[in-house]
């Protein structure tokens, strides 16, 4: 790559596989719990409640904010929640991911560790997801919010407005 040049990638790129990361942000410490699954359904889900409950000490009281997802408020779920009172879960709204520090994580951890790596196989890309994780909480940092809360609330302003322009 030269200096000023984007980075590009050939077209022959061959995708062998998906997996599913589910994790869970300490937004105190910086550790993150996590764990991959080949799929995301509520079944899925529940395991990595389990996983939670398991590595969270039992006299805290765990708060897990979480988008709109269906899975997320499936009967069995419900259920579950109901049978541990001290699981809480928030919403966050509809196009408002950036609210949630956990997809703060889930872009540095595609940017340094998945973006431009190369997986021959679905074991190679949990490993390397694996190690990511591993090694972020071998020394984990909480994120910092770096933005005044007037700052983003200015640039929400701005943005209605350029949409309102738009729309009319």
């Amino acid at each position: 790559m030269k200096k000023g040049r984007a980075g590009t990638m050939t077209d022959d790129c061959k995708r062998h596989g998906t997996t599913m990361l589910f994790a869970a942000l300490n937004v105190l410490t910086g550790a993150v719990i996590g764990e991959c699954r080949a799929r995301h359904r509520h079944e899925e889900f529940l395991k990595f409640l389990s996983k939670i409950d398991r590595e969270v000490p039992k006299t805290l009281q765990v708060h897990l904010i979480l988008d709109n997802y269906g899975i997320h408020k499936h009967p069995d779920v419900k259920s579950r929640l109901a049978k541990h009172p001290r699981f809480h879960l928030h919403f966050t709204p509809t196009s408002s991911s950036w609210l949630n520090l956990v997809e703060r994580w889930f872009r540095e951890i595609t940017d340094k560790a998945i973006r431009r790596g190369v997986f021959p196989s679905v074991p190679d890309l949990v490993s390397a997801i694996e190690n990511h994780l591993n090694a972020g909480n071998d020394d984990p940092k909480p994120f910092v919010w770096v933005a005044s809360a007037e700052s983003i609330l200015e640039k929400v302003s701005r943005g209605r407005v350029a949409l309102e322009t738009i729309t009319h």
